[in-house]
């Protein structure tokens, strides 16, 4: 009799056994309903057997197939026993997770609309004079959006929102666009014609369509990749493939989702990431799987989606952190996408201005073809003349260079937009006091809080607690509390000093909470509404400001002198895109670096856009020192009320591990922020020169680590990080 092996979401390295039901036919790839205990679970069919190691009468049978969602295919489950054996998880938390949690619960799945709507011809083109409606209309110009791309997630600015946008589809001013002709829509509308490099780099991935090749895009801010990725999947479509296109982070998600529709206005598109609503986030899920949409576009998570006839994957800055996740399954969407597109015998397209150092060191490997597109696409654009400022020698005003100041005020009187950045959000990162050297602090995590001054509030960026500023030294009692250092609204209080006429926007992650302000704010920019611009990360990439030719980096040195070996690449890249931003239209551009160290290697590269320089000279310095991805490695990580519980966790780990041939295991050591959150941490290194010998020693590790007396394990969190980006 067959015996069907189910996976299910729990912390056990098994499948189990079930029994088939003759009235109910179940599949490899179905999800089934299960007895597990007391309980009944959504689990999954991986396995039919011909017999089980327990006996036959001890087996319950299965209870019904959900028919709801497409089976499983061969392809998608491979896929899922290659994440659960690289990344070290069940394999059944691994499948029955990847699924949308619509999917992974008893309940019948919801009927969800999410029209795609546009602006009618009779939209207005003068402002309205009600906000909500005025952000809905701004947002909605730069092409069709679904409902839920237009909305924003907060539950109650949504609720307003919504009745903003009956008003205006009332008005006759707002409407559903056409639904596509089906998903092999192949109308393509194209908004540049592509330029000799750009044809170049096109014709060559053209080639590979229809089987497996990865091709690193490496082009420069500005130099059109996005054009060449829509020139592919049109090509694609034309051959009834379905495209996936991964971006990193869900700010970029709506801007894009607007040209893709403008792109392929027949296309059924499907759009995927965290910050949907849970029935239509199953229901782009659903699109997929059942090859009703052509084009996948989505964060990480979008990589495991089912699309039985995928046939092209774009990653879009594939260099960026955020496609690897950090809790449960700690996969990289990036790594996931190019095994996948080994599975489907499709091309995968990796782009980006500033590579990953592995991504590059694979394509000078030859493992990634490289096509490089070294120009700007728009006529006469060139890339930004980059300089330092030495804060040895400057004048600076309360911790701006006079030089740059001088700068800002050049572009003021020019008409021209000027961006001031700097990677920390608040208005100081510390709250001192200069008599006792006491210091606001975290009461949950070592961490110094942030002071707020619109609000007048300090808060962890690490666990979110937040507390009032006090009105006098927590030790001694002194009342002159002084704030030390410089975050986004120290910098914008100076700049307003300095030049009280000039419209200066600050977007950081305080200021850009809702989206529909963020979508207002970042078109009024672009409209040439603001004259100084004040931003963390959420400016560096993805945005096209006409009007910028001046970019000025403030406490860029923090990156230079971090224990992690990671910083300086990351510095680079951060440094390139934020830099990317000026001068992308006929007007040249300049970047301003303030540091005190202006003769460091990095800024001679980023002054000469030499990425292959400082790739090089990184890569050397990771050789030498035995750093990815001249090894692999695993971090496991500890956590618990006390760190001796976590530490002791660590020191009975590093005695399993043993002395395995060709495997470095490092002693246990406390994290460097030892508390996040009320749990004390700690890490223990694992590096090997093979990843397959590292693989293996993990997997037996691993599984003794499960195993681990209930003394040591009831008092701790665990987990290992296989190919972590921070091991810290």
């Amino acid at each position: 009799m067959d015996v069907l092996r189910v996976a299910l979401d729990v912390p056990l390295p098994t499948l189990f056994d079930y029994l088939p039901r003759p009235e109910v036919h179940a599949a490899v790839g179905d999800r089934v309903v299960v007895p597990f205990g007391s309980r009944r679970r959504i689990g999954v069919v991986v396995e039919r057997a011909g017999d089980s190691a327990l006996p036959l009468d001890k087996l319950r049978p299965i209870e019904a197939v959900r028919d709801d969602a497409p089976r499983l295919d061969d392809q998608w489950l491979a896929l899922m026993r290659f994440l659960a054996g690289y990344y070290q998880r069940p394999l059944g938390e691994t499948i029955v997770a990847s699924l949308p949690p619509r999917l992974r619960v008893l309940r019948p799945l919801p009927r969800v609309s999410n029209p795609v709507l546009r602006l009618s011809a009779s939209a207005p083109t003068e402002p309205l004079r009600a906000p909500r409606q005025q952000a809905l209309i701004e947002a909605l110009r730069a092409g069709p959006l679904a409902e839920e791309a237009l909305l924003d997630r907060d539950p109650a600015t949504r609720a307003r929102e919504r009745v903003a946008l009956r008003k205006l589809i009332e008005a006759g001013w707002v409407e559903r666009a056409p639904a596509p002709g089906g998903p092999g829509g192949t109308r393509f509308v194209t908004e540049h014609a592509l330029n000799a490099e750009q044809a170049a780099a096109f014709a060559e991935m053209r080639a590979a369509l229809g089987r497996y090749g990865a091709f690193l895009l490496h082009g420069i801010t500005g130099s059109g990749k996005t054009e060449i990725y829509l020139q592919l999947i049109a090509e694609l479509l034309t051959r009834g493939g379905q495209a996936l296109v991964l971006v990193p982070e869900i700010s970029l998600t709506p801007q894009l989702e607007a040209r893709f529709r403008r792109a392929f206005p027949d296309t059924a598109l499907a759009v995927m990431h965290s910050g949907l609503e849970e029935g239509v986030r199953t229901a782009a899920w659903l699109d997929a799987a059942r090859g009703d949409a052509a084009i996948v576009l989505g964060t990480r998570l979008a990589a495991l989606a089912p699309m039985p006839r995928l046939g092209l994957i774009v990653i879009d800055e594939e260099h960026d952190s955020s496609f690897k996740q950090q809790e449960g399954l700690r996969y990289s969407g990036r790594d996931a996408a190019v095994y996948r597109a080994h599975l489907a015998a499709c091309p995968v397209v990796l782009g980006t201005a500033t590579p990953a150092l592995e991504t590059w060191f694979n394509s000078e490997a030859g493992r990634y073809r490289r096509i490089t597109l070294p120009t700007r696409a728009a006529p006469g654009a060139v890339l930004p003349r980059v300089h330092t400022l030495d804060l040895a020698a400057e004048p600076l005003a309360q911790g701006i260079a006079e030089r740059l100041l001088g700068a800002i005020e050049a572009r003021l009187a020019r008409g021209e937009q000027s961006l001031v950045f700097i990677n920390r959000r608040g208005y100081a990162p510390v709250l001192a006091c200069p008599a006792c050297g006491w210091a606001a602090g975290c009461t949950r995590c070592t961490a110094h809080l942030v002071l707020h001054a619109t609000d007048q509030r300090l808060r962890c960026h690490h666990c979110g607690a937040e507390e009032r500023v006090p009105r006098s030294c927590a030790v001694c009692g002194n009342v002159d509390l002084r704030a030390l250092g410089r975050g986004t609204q120290r910098v914008e209080e100076t700049l307003a000093a300095r030049f009280p006429t000039a419209r200066i926007i600050r977007i950081d992650r305080d200021t850009a909470r809702r989206r529909e302000m963020l979508a207002r704010t970042l078109e009024d920019i672009r409209r040439g509404a603001a004259d100084i611009l004040v931003g963390t990360q959420l400016l560096a990439k993805g945005h096209d400001f006409p009007g910028l030719t001046l970019v000025g980096v403030l406490n860029a040195d923090a990156a230079l002198l971090s224990t992690d070996y990671r910083a300086a690449e990351r510095l680079f890249a951060t440094l390139a895109q934020v830099a990317g931003r000026a001068g992308r239209r006929e007007r040249p551009g300049e970047v301003m670096v303030q540091t005190r160290y202006p003769r460091h290697p990095l800024f001679a590269a980023l002054a000469r856009h030499d990425y292959a320089g400082f790739a090089a000279a990184q890569l050397d310095e990771r050789r030498q020192a035995g750093f990815p991805p001249y090894v692999s490695e695993a971090v496991l990580r500890a956590e618990a009320p006390r760190l001796e519980d976590a530490m002791a966790f660590l020191q009975h780990a590093l005695a399993q591990a043993g002395a395995p041939e060709a495997v470095s295991v490092y002693d246990p050591v406390p994290q460097l922020l030892t508390r996040r959150a009320g749990l004390e941490r700690a890490k223990l290194l694992v590096q090997c020169a093979s990843r397959t010998r590292l693989q293996a020693f993990l997997a037996v590790w691993n599984a003794q680590l499960m195993a681990a007396p209930a003394s040591l394990a009831r008092r701790v969190r665990w987990h290992l990080d296989v190919d972590p980006i921070d091991i810290d």
